[in-house]
């Protein structure tokens, strides 16, 4: 749709649908301008750290240890790519509200009703570390410390008293325990990586967003960087200034079901696309690429010298190199399962025909018009900067989605010059920042992030070629033979230390409760935290952390900050509400009953950490000046420092590719992943499960084209992210949950033909579940879609009203309620946004 011709039929939305609300009846959170401290009050700086990727510096004002108000950083002259100020958010700017919110946990408890139902008791600290102790020992003892899960969860994403610092310090001093590989967001972003450009951290090393400077055009498939990134220092910033900056008439593509803050008339062009479709269109684009004739004349001699699987004379050469050497991927390479053969429906591919722009409209709702449209572009551009967002890969089929877009880099031959991005987020600057050690883990084997659940029931089923079991030692490529490592028991004890994941932000929500609700499968559940989340309710034991204002600690700028690096020096002069405690004196109350005490600590307060940490940081710094002493940095606050050089992705190797091989297989890029055809020739496949070495649209379950779950629930379901929340944080915050609607997002045409009105109460269901929230009708969603906003508290409704799914109906809005549990193929991640559902009135 047109810029000009989409804002003036959406005009009349544009407040209702807007992410940030027009209005707050709340006249707090008016905001004001900076103000010195009044009579009596003290002034420290804190960080708002959940995992935004920003961590902002926060102005915590105080009176007799309460906080009065709350600021951001306005320091500065805040002259942008020199010293530009880190605005927070609106979450930042919360954190009033949120530290005294009527469910913070305030002492320890401990389980007295079913696991679920949140009925506790109080305890002693002394009794909490005595059981915690004694139940970590005995499981270790009995089942092996592979039985001991450590959790997945980023509520609290910053320095020395992180949970997996001070969870891991301990149970490592316990002989080990069982972690995780990837993450909930990027899983199988980690997957396309690694088999595309070799390593997974490839993943967050894009060009730098200033290289948009130099661009001529800029396609983004699901880039939504000013709803993710709000800050006024990181990404979302970053991309603003850059398309100010650019003087070559820059051409804005986006592609995404939504029409986001990102776009909001910086964009030439949406391309509202059906979720989980992205493949199919890019196929669609290098099609017209090919078969034009502009591939072998532009693009041609780069992949012949930089890339392996073009075409099948690059895969008989490889397949004859790696014969010659005796590699074990020699044997699963098909010469005849070529990307050119795949594009145009030739050799191996004739009967499936060619990947044209007709035959992508039809499945991704882009016109083949827009298709043709976009090719153009592409192949006339100097410099494309194309770049893929996290939620394309949080689908089914969402490693192959993102492979795709970085072929559509790939395919330009452009890669490793100036304006140019390989289709990768992009990468960020980071402050050098010192940690406490967490130790040596004796546990040699972790598991995919995703299937602790599964876990739980049959663990010690788990192996390398059935549920993606890795050694620990095997890197952030697949270089590594994974193939041998099993798990030797099923999970029996979880710390869910600082995360929601335990019931919330996993998949299935009413079936991981069952799940956790047999206290015979897992024994016992701890979990660390300030407020009685989603999660807390599932714990056997329940510890109250201290929040970030209440701790002294050290920050950095976390991982998509943008351009400018930045450090906190956090100090505090609250009094922690109620008996709360920080995790290092948590888990150092605990060593001490496990006989470990002097082992964890070394002789140090976290206060004395804090101060060695900030030394071997201020030398880690020496570009900048910081003081002599941690208490000297606590008055100053804030450190920050700019990108010195802009980022070009693979420019070194681009230059010399022998002298900077990739860490592929074949140390190029890999168009036929060569690690991925051995994963499909020595793998246990499930049923309708595809493991392909090309990058390949595939159609899944509950996906646009199954047609059979479409006749009962016929809208997609996905998730976003929103302003409000970041993942389930923020969510008990009543001023955000104000400022910005928990809602079910559908287009006109969904809701008029079901009757629907504007703001009155919905059911959205499937066959796991009924979530109960208010219908927000608008055209900023495309037809045959329901979004809502990830991270609503999972809330079955204590008057058990059943919904049409024939399950309690979650009056928290958690869109997990209705997402499936199906591990994808290679690395066993999430794919939450694909799924079938309905929705009627309440």
């Amino acid at each position: 749709m047109e810029r000009r011709s989409f804002l003036k039929a959406s005009a009349a939305l544009s407040c209702a649908a807007t992410v940030v609300g027009c209005k707050t009846s709340s006249d707090e959170a008016n905001v004001n301008p900076p103000t010195p401290p009044v009579a009596d009050e003290v002034v420290n700086w804190s960080a708002c750290l959940v995992n935004c990727g920003s961590n902002c510096p926060i102005k915590v004002f105080s009176r007799d240890g309460v906080i009065t108000r709350i600021e951001a950083d306005h320091e500065t002259t805040d002259e942008y790519g020199v010293n530009h100020q880190i605005r927070a958010c609106a979450r930042g700017r919360s954190l009033k509200q949120r530290t005294y919110a009527p469910d913070r946990l305030t002492t320890p408890m401990k389980r007295v009703g079913k696991r679920g139902e949140g009925k506790f008791v109080p305890i002693s600290w002394d009794e909490a570390y005595a059981e915690i102790a004694a139940k970590l020992q005995s499981v270790a003892q009995e089942y092996g410390n592979e039985s001991i899960y450590f959790n997945y969860g980023t509520g609290a994403y910053y320095g020395f008293a992180s949970n997996t610092a001070t969870w891991g310090r301990l149970l490592n001093l316990n002989g080990g325990f069982l972690m995780h590989h990837w993450d909930y967001s990027w899983a199988q972003v980690y997957s396309a990586c690694m088999a595309t450009y070799g390593d997974q951290w490839d993943s967050i090393g894009g060009s730098s967003l200033s290289e948009i400077e130099n661009s001529d055009l800029f396609v983004g498939f699901g880039y939504n960087p000013n709803e993710i990134r709000q800050s006024g220092s990181g990404e979302g910033y970053d991309f603003i200034k850059a398309l100010e900056a650019n003087t070559n008439n820059i051409d804005v593509y986006m592609i995404d079901p939504k029409y986001t803050d990102s776009m909001r008339g910086n964009e030439t062009k949406w391309l509202a696309i059906r979720p989980g479709t992205d493949a199919a269109l890019i196929e669609a684009i290098i099609y017209q690429m090919i078969n034009s004739g502009w591939v072998d004349s532009h693009a041609k001699s780069f992949l012949d010298k930089y890339c392996v699987g073009y075409d099948q004379t690059s895969l008989e050469a490889t397949k004859a190199d790696l014969e010659a050497k005796g590699d074990r991927h020699a044997a699963h390479i098909d010469v005849t399962d070529n990307y050119h053969d795949y594009i145009l429906g030739l050799g191996k591919y004739q009967t499936q025909g060619a990947r044209t722009p007709e035959w992508a409209e039809s499945i991704c709702g882009v016109t083949a018009d827009d298709i043709l449209e976009l090719a153009d572009k592409i192949m006339a551009a100097k410099a494309p900067y194309i770049i893929v967002g996290g939620g394309v890969n949080r689908h089914a089929n969402g490693d192959q989605n993102t492979r795709a877009a970085y072929m559509l880099a790939i395919m330009t031959g452009k890669i490793g010059t100036p304006g140019v991005n390989t289709g990768a987020m992009n990468s960020s600057y980071s402050f050098p920042m010192s940690s406490m050690s967490a130790g040596s883990n004796p546990v040699d084997v972790t598991i995919p992030v995703f299937s602790w659940s599964d876990a739980i029931v049959r663990g010690s089923e788990f192996t390398g070629t059935t549920d993606g079991v890795r050694f620990a030692t095997s890197g952030t490529n697949e270089l590594a033979d994974n193939n041998a490592a099993k798990l030797n028991s099923n999970i029996k004890v979880i710390i869910n230390a600082s995360g929601n994941t335990l019931i919330n932000q996993h998949s299935d929500s009413n079936g991981t409760a069952a799940i956790l609700q047999d206290d015979t499968l897992c024994e016992m559940i701890i979990v660390t935290d300030c407020w009685m989340t989603s999660s807390a309710k599932f714990a056997d034991i329940l510890l109250p952390d201290t929040t970030w204002l209440e701790s002294e600690d050290v920050a950095n700028d976390s991982y998509a900050s943008g351009q400018m690096a930045y450090a906190t020096m956090m100090s505090t002069s609250l009094t922690p509400v109620g008996d709360s405690k920080s995790m290092y004196d948590i888990c150092a109350g605990i060593a001490e009953k496990m006989g470990k005490g002097a082992e964890y600590t070394e002789g140090r307060s976290g206060r004395e950490w804090c101060e060695k940490i900030y030394d071997e940081t201020k030398a880690a710094n020496s570009d900048i000046s910081m003081p002599a002493t941690y208490s000297e940095a606590q008055e100053v606050g804030v450190f920050r420092k700019y990108a010195p050089t802009s980022n070009i992705a693979l420019h070194s190797f681009i230059a010399d590719p022998v002298a900077n091989p990739r860490p592929t297989v074949t140390g190029k890029i890999e168009i036929y992943s060569l690690s991925n055809a051995y994963k499909a020739g020595t793998w246990t496949i499930k049923d309708g499960d595809i493991i392909s070495p090309l990058p390949k649209y595939i159609v899944t379950a509950e996906g646009y084209e199954d047609s059979e779950s479409a006749k009962t629930y016929p809208l997609q379901l996905c998730g976003f992210h929103t302003k409000g929340r970041t993942h389930s944080s923020y969510h008990n915050v009543p001023w955000l949950r104000e400022a910005i609607e928990d809602a079910v997002w559908m287009n006109p045409v969904d809701a008029n033909t079901r009757g629907l009105n504007q703001g009155e109460l919905i059911h959205l269901y499937n066959d796991r579940g009924t979530v109960e929230l208010p219908v927000r009708i608008t055209s900023r969603v495309i037809p045959g879609v329901a979004m809502l906003g990830q991270g609503g508290w999972y809330t079955p409704d204590p008057d058990g009203r059943v919904g049409p799914s024939g399950h309690v109906i979650d009056i928290g809005g958690c869109i997990n309620t209705l997402t499936k549990y199906a591990p994808t193929p290679i690395v066993k991640g999430n794919p939450q946004h694909t799924n079938r559902a309905q929705v009627s009135k309440a």
